[in-house]
């Protein structure tokens, strides 16, 4: 168990987004819960800020790749052949400690960087002025995606 400590805002912040989705018999919506906290450098959290710091590390490789790549053959990487190339690298003596984040966490950070690729690449072609994706501070990387990983908040602020 996780302690957080003190919500963003005086009491729990919660954003419900409405997704809806129309299909041939209607229209379908789902509703899709968010807790935004804000963490405290204390011994009891270490645990997550390690995770956040990694995902730190993770996200300015894949940016240094995406680089690479380009410079090697002009052409942008495509997510899949980066996650690929991820799950090599997991399995490697040199990065077995990414396996300490999830794996649907780093895909998702994957996705972020194309995503930013993919509006970079498009504006260069309209001619909108755009830079590339740039490196972060792990220090300073901010949050990560859990997506089915099993974790809820017990009480007002444990976390399992």
């Amino acid at each position: 168990m996780r302690s957080l400590t003190k919500p963003r805002r005086e009491g729990q912040r919660l954003y419900q987004n409405l997704l809806s989705e129309v299909s041939a018999q209607g229209v379908c919506q789902y509703r899709m819960k968010t807790y935004v906290f804000k963490l405290y450098h204390s011994k009891q959290n270490k645990h997550l800020d390690r995770k956040i710091n990694l995902a730190g590390s993770i996200y300015n490789h894949l940016v240094a790749l995406h680089r690479r790549y380009y410079r090697l053959f002009r052409k942008d990487i495509n997510v899949f052949r980066i996650q690929r190339h991820i799950t090599k690298l997991k399995k490697t003596k040199r990065f077995a400690f990414w396996n300490n984040l999830g794996s649907q966490a780093i895909q998702d950070i994957a996705e972020r960087i194309d995503r930013g690729y993919k509006l970079f690449f498009g504006n260069l072609r309209r001619g909108v002025r755009a830079s590339p994706p740039r490196f972060k501070k792990v220090r300073g990387y901010r949050s990560f995606t859990l997506k089915q990983a099993g974790y809820k908040l017990i009480g007002t602020n444990l976390w399992r």
